[in-house]
Protein backbone atom coordinates (compact mmCIF):
# COMPACT_ATOMS: atom_id res chain seq x y z
CA UNK A 1 0.00 0.00 0.00
CA UNK A 2 1.30 3.55 -1.13
CA UNK A 3 1.07 6.51 0.99
CA UNK A 4 -1.09 6.80 3.47
CA UNK A 5 -1.98 7.97 7.13
CA UNK A 6 -4.83 10.02 8.77
CA UNK A 7 -5.70 13.05 6.58
CA UNK A 8 -3.78 14.59 3.57
CA UNK A 9 0.04 14.91 2.79
CA UNK A 10 1.03 16.54 5.87
CA UNK A 11 -1.72 15.54 8.12
CA UNK A 12 -4.36 18.05 9.93
CA UNK A 13 -3.04 19.60 13.47
CA UNK A 14 -5.89 18.07 16.34
CA UNK A 15 -6.13 15.27 14.64
CA UNK A 16 -2.87 13.23 12.96
CA UNK A 17 -1.11 14.58 16.39
CA UNK A 18 -4.26 12.91 18.38
CA UNK A 19 -4.14 9.54 20.69
CA UNK A 20 -7.16 8.72 18.14
CA UNK A 21 -4.56 9.15 15.72
CA UNK A 22 -2.32 6.57 16.84
CA UNK A 23 -5.19 3.97 17.68
CA UNK A 24 -6.20 4.43 14.29
CA UNK A 25 -3.11 3.80 12.72
CA UNK A 26 -2.98 0.30 14.85
CA UNK A 27 -6.43 -1.18 13.56
CA UNK A 28 -4.92 0.23 10.07
CA UNK A 29 -1.92 -2.04 10.20
CA UNK A 30 -3.56 -4.73 11.91
CA UNK A 31 -6.09 -4.63 8.90
CA UNK A 32 -4.09 -4.49 5.91
CA UNK A 33 -2.15 -7.60 8.08
CA UNK A 34 -5.13 -9.84 8.01
CA UNK A 35 -5.53 -8.53 4.40
CA UNK A 36 -2.30 -10.21 3.21
CA UNK A 37 -0.77 -6.57 2.59
CA UNK A 38 3.11 -7.04 3.39
CA UNK A 39 4.12 -3.47 3.62
CA UNK A 40 2.46 0.43 3.56
CA UNK A 41 4.25 3.59 3.17
CA UNK A 42 2.99 5.35 6.58
CA UNK A 43 3.62 8.87 6.55
CA UNK A 44 4.70 9.45 10.26
CA UNK A 45 7.26 12.76 10.48
CA UNK A 46 8.85 15.48 8.47
CA UNK A 47 9.54 19.18 8.45
CA UNK A 48 5.96 21.20 8.82
CA UNK A 49 4.20 18.20 9.04
CA UNK A 50 1.44 16.84 12.10
CA UNK A 51 1.92 13.12 12.51
CA UNK A 52 5.02 13.29 13.94
CA UNK A 53 6.64 16.45 14.33
CA UNK A 54 10.49 17.95 15.25
CA UNK A 55 9.55 20.64 16.85
CA UNK A 56 12.59 23.54 17.37
CA UNK A 57 12.60 24.53 21.20
CA UNK A 58 12.30 28.24 21.89
CA UNK A 59 14.47 30.98 21.00
CA UNK A 60 15.51 31.21 24.82
CA UNK A 61 16.20 28.07 25.58
CA UNK A 62 19.74 26.62 25.29
CA UNK A 63 21.84 24.98 22.49
CA UNK A 64 21.10 21.38 23.53
CA UNK A 65 17.32 20.96 23.94
CA UNK A 66 15.26 17.33 24.00
CA UNK A 67 12.87 16.51 21.57
CA UNK A 68 8.34 16.08 20.42
CA UNK A 69 7.22 12.90 18.95
CA UNK A 70 3.47 12.46 18.45
CA UNK A 71 0.93 9.78 19.58
CA UNK A 72 1.32 7.95 16.21
CA UNK A 73 5.09 7.49 16.77
CA UNK A 74 3.55 4.64 19.42
CA UNK A 75 1.55 3.10 17.29
CA UNK A 76 4.07 2.14 14.91
CA UNK A 77 5.77 0.20 17.94
CA UNK A 78 2.81 -1.61 19.54
CA UNK A 79 2.13 -3.13 15.97
CA UNK A 80 5.45 -4.19 15.86
CA UNK A 81 5.12 -6.10 18.84
CA UNK A 82 1.93 -7.51 18.53
CA UNK A 83 3.32 -8.37 15.44
CA UNK A 84 6.46 -10.42 17.56
CA UNK A 85 9.38 -11.78 15.79
CA UNK A 86 9.14 -15.01 14.75
CA UNK A 87 8.07 -13.71 11.20
CA UNK A 88 5.68 -16.41 10.46
CA UNK A 89 3.09 -14.72 12.76
CA UNK A 90 -0.58 -14.74 11.24
CA UNK A 91 -3.23 -11.76 11.84
CA UNK A 92 -6.70 -12.44 12.26
CA UNK A 93 -9.63 -10.11 11.94
CA UNK A 94 -12.15 -11.20 14.08
CA UNK A 95 -14.13 -7.99 14.52
CA UNK A 96 -18.03 -9.03 15.44
CA UNK A 97 -19.11 -6.05 17.28
CA UNK A 98 -19.33 -2.89 15.00
CA UNK A 99 -16.54 -0.51 13.76
CA UNK A 100 -15.97 0.88 17.42
CA UNK A 101 -14.38 -2.22 18.90
CA UNK A 102 -11.76 -4.03 16.35
CA UNK A 103 -10.57 -6.96 17.48
CA UNK A 104 -7.52 -9.19 16.09
CA UNK A 105 -6.20 -12.57 16.92
CA UNK A 106 -2.26 -13.08 16.51
CA UNK A 107 -0.56 -16.58 15.16
CA UNK A 108 2.74 -17.96 15.97
CA UNK A 109 3.45 -21.34 13.98
CA UNK A 110 0.02 -21.70 14.20
CA UNK A 111 -0.79 -21.19 17.70
CA UNK A 112 -2.62 -18.59 19.54
CA UNK A 113 0.09 -16.04 20.94
CA UNK A 114 -1.43 -12.84 21.10
CA UNK A 115 -5.07 -10.40 20.81
CA UNK A 116 -5.47 -7.14 19.96
CA UNK A 117 -8.14 -5.37 21.42
CA UNK A 118 -9.36 -1.90 20.48
CA UNK A 119 -11.98 0.39 21.65
CA UNK A 120 -11.73 3.74 20.13
CA UNK A 121 -15.48 5.14 22.07
CA UNK A 122 -14.84 8.43 23.75
CA UNK A 123 -16.48 7.86 27.42
CA UNK A 124 -14.46 9.28 30.72
CA UNK A 125 -17.36 8.07 32.49
CA UNK A 126 -16.99 4.12 31.55
CA UNK A 127 -20.39 3.88 30.01
CA UNK A 128 -18.76 2.74 26.87
CA UNK A 129 -16.35 0.69 28.48
CA UNK A 130 -15.93 -2.89 26.96
CA UNK A 131 -15.11 -6.40 28.09
CA UNK A 132 -13.09 -8.60 25.30
CA UNK A 133 -14.12 -12.61 25.69
CA UNK A 134 -10.75 -14.99 24.77
CA UNK A 135 -11.36 -18.17 24.24
CA UNK A 136 -9.09 -20.90 22.44
CA UNK A 137 -10.97 -23.74 19.92
CA UNK A 138 -10.07 -27.16 20.17
CA UNK A 139 -7.74 -26.09 23.51
CA UNK A 140 -8.10 -24.47 26.90
CA UNK A 141 -7.44 -21.05 27.56
CA UNK A 142 -4.31 -20.65 29.85
CA UNK A 143 -4.61 -19.75 33.85
CA UNK A 144 -3.70 -16.29 32.75
CA UNK A 145 -2.66 -13.61 30.34
CA UNK A 146 -0.89 -10.62 30.02
CA UNK A 147 -2.20 -7.36 28.65
CA UNK A 148 -0.37 -4.43 27.79
CA UNK A 149 -2.60 -1.42 27.79
CA UNK A 150 -1.88 1.69 25.45
CA UNK A 151 -4.05 4.57 26.99
CA UNK A 152 -4.88 8.27 26.89
CA UNK A 153 -7.74 10.32 28.77
CA UNK A 154 -9.75 10.82 25.36
CA UNK A 155 -9.17 10.27 21.72
CA UNK A 156 -8.10 13.78 21.21
CA UNK A 157 -4.97 13.67 23.81
CA UNK A 158 -2.16 14.50 22.65
CA UNK A 159 -0.11 14.69 26.35
CA UNK A 160 0.21 12.51 28.45
CA UNK A 161 -0.23 9.13 26.60
CA UNK A 162 1.21 5.64 28.04
CA UNK A 163 1.95 2.21 26.62
CA UNK A 164 2.23 -0.60 29.43
CA UNK A 165 2.47 2.35 32.26
CA UNK A 166 5.47 4.19 30.04
CA UNK A 167 5.98 7.17 27.96
CA UNK A 168 8.16 8.87 25.84
CA UNK A 169 7.30 12.30 27.54
CA UNK A 170 5.47 15.49 26.08
CA UNK A 171 6.30 18.30 24.35
CA UNK A 172 10.16 18.63 24.67
CA UNK A 173 10.25 16.04 27.33
CA UNK A 174 11.59 13.49 24.66
CA UNK A 175 15.13 12.22 24.70
CA UNK A 176 14.67 8.48 23.00
CA UNK A 177 13.54 6.74 26.33
CA UNK A 178 10.40 5.68 27.65
CA UNK A 179 10.06 6.90 31.09
CA UNK A 180 8.63 5.10 33.76
CA UNK A 181 8.04 1.48 35.08
CA UNK A 182 6.53 -1.60 32.75
CA UNK A 183 2.85 -2.21 33.55
CA UNK A 184 1.56 -5.45 32.22
CA UNK A 185 -1.60 -6.60 33.87
CA UNK A 186 -1.98 -9.79 35.48
CA UNK A 187 -5.67 -11.57 34.50
CA UNK A 188 -6.48 -14.63 35.56
CA UNK A 189 -8.79 -16.93 33.45
CA UNK A 190 -11.80 -19.12 33.84
CA UNK A 191 -10.27 -22.51 32.34
CA UNK A 192 -13.48 -24.34 33.17
CA UNK A 193 -15.65 -21.68 30.60
CA UNK A 194 -12.35 -21.73 28.42
CA UNK A 195 -13.05 -17.81 28.46
CA UNK A 196 -10.97 -15.07 29.35
CA UNK A 197 -12.29 -11.42 29.71
CA UNK A 198 -10.48 -8.84 29.39
CA UNK A 199 -11.77 -5.01 30.05
CA UNK A 200 -10.75 -2.37 27.64
CA UNK A 201 -11.38 1.31 28.83
CA UNK A 202 -13.20 4.27 26.30
CA UNK A 203 -10.93 5.02 24.82
CA UNK A 204 -7.81 2.49 25.31
CA UNK A 205 -5.99 -0.37 23.10
CA UNK A 206 -5.10 -3.95 24.40
CA UNK A 207 -2.40 -6.37 23.73
CA UNK A 208 -3.43 -10.00 25.52
CA UNK A 209 0.23 -11.89 25.64
CA UNK A 210 -1.07 -15.85 26.56
CA UNK A 211 2.59 -15.87 27.53
CA UNK A 212 4.30 -13.96 30.25
CA UNK A 213 6.25 -11.86 27.39
CA UNK A 214 9.05 -10.93 30.13
CA UNK A 215 9.74 -14.34 30.18
CA UNK A 216 10.84 -14.47 26.73
CA UNK A 217 14.63 -13.75 25.94
CA UNK A 218 14.47 -12.65 22.68
CA UNK A 219 12.18 -10.03 24.24
CA UNK A 220 14.74 -9.11 26.75
CA UNK A 221 15.00 -5.00 27.27
CA UNK A 222 17.81 -3.28 25.22
CA UNK A 223 19.83 -0.45 26.86
CA UNK A 224 19.06 2.92 25.66
CA UNK A 225 21.13 6.21 25.19
CA UNK A 226 19.97 9.88 25.57
CA UNK A 227 20.75 11.90 22.29
CA UNK A 228 21.04 15.71 21.98
CA UNK A 229 20.94 17.95 19.37
CA UNK A 230 22.23 21.86 18.28
CA UNK A 231 19.73 24.10 17.82
CA UNK A 232 20.37 24.20 13.96
CA UNK A 233 17.78 21.30 13.61
CA UNK A 234 17.00 21.35 10.07
CA UNK A 235 18.25 21.64 6.58
CA UNK A 236 21.54 21.09 7.60
CA UNK A 237 23.13 19.50 4.63
CA UNK A 238 24.63 21.89 2.43
CA UNK A 239 25.61 21.60 -1.56
CA UNK A 240 27.71 24.29 -4.21
CA UNK A 241 24.22 24.37 -6.32
CA UNK A 242 26.69 24.40 -9.76
CA UNK A 243 27.87 21.44 -8.29
CA UNK A 244 24.52 19.51 -7.73
CA UNK A 245 22.84 21.06 -11.45
CA UNK A 246 25.91 19.20 -12.93
CA UNK A 247 26.64 16.22 -10.38
CA UNK A 248 24.88 12.91 -12.58
CA UNK A 249 26.62 11.66 -15.32
CA UNK A 250 30.24 13.47 -14.72
CA UNK A 251 33.18 10.86 -15.28
CA UNK A 252 35.52 10.09 -12.21
CA UNK A 253 38.08 12.72 -13.56
CA UNK A 254 35.56 15.53 -13.66
CA UNK A 255 33.99 14.56 -10.34
CA UNK A 256 37.55 14.92 -8.59
CA UNK A 257 37.36 18.57 -9.22
CA UNK A 258 34.21 18.67 -6.68
CA UNK A 259 34.12 19.12 -2.77
CA UNK A 260 32.35 17.44 -0.46
CA UNK A 261 29.11 18.11 1.13
CA UNK A 262 30.25 17.90 4.46
CA UNK A 263 31.62 20.82 5.96
CA UNK A 264 34.69 20.92 7.29
CA UNK A 265 35.64 17.47 5.80
CA UNK A 266 38.58 16.54 3.01
CA UNK A 267 37.69 15.99 -0.60
CA UNK A 268 36.97 12.64 -0.28
CA UNK A 269 35.80 12.44 -4.57
CA UNK A 270 39.50 13.23 -5.45
CA UNK A 271 40.76 10.75 -3.14
CA UNK A 272 38.86 8.12 -4.83
CA UNK A 273 39.31 9.06 -8.18
CA UNK A 274 42.62 8.54 -8.29
CA UNK A 275 42.36 5.32 -6.01
CA UNK A 276 39.56 3.78 -7.75
CA UNK A 277 38.55 5.53 -10.56
CA UNK A 278 36.05 3.26 -12.06
CA UNK A 279 34.22 3.33 -8.96
CA UNK A 280 33.23 6.62 -9.36
CA UNK A 281 32.63 6.17 -12.91
CA UNK A 282 29.92 3.46 -11.77
CA UNK A 283 28.54 5.40 -8.98
CA UNK A 284 27.71 8.37 -11.19
CA UNK A 285 26.23 5.30 -13.90
CA UNK A 286 23.97 4.06 -11.23
CA UNK A 287 22.95 7.51 -10.26
CA UNK A 288 22.09 7.97 -13.98
CA UNK A 289 20.20 4.36 -14.12
CA UNK A 290 18.17 5.56 -11.06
Amino acid sequence: MFETNTATCGGLPGLSDSFGAALWTIDYGLTMAAANFSGALLHVGGQDVYYNPFTPPPTNQSSFHQWTIGAIYYSVLIVAEAFGKSNVSQIVDTSNNGDFTSSYAIYDNGALARVALLNFMDDPTGAHDVTGSISVTGGRVPPEVYVKYFEASSVSAKVNITWAGQTFGNKFEVDGRPKGDVNITRIQCNQSANSCRIPVKAPCFALVFLTDPLARQDDALSVTFQTTATTRTINTATVDPSVLATSNGQSGKERGRFGSTSPGSVNGAQGISEIVPGLVVLLALTLVGD
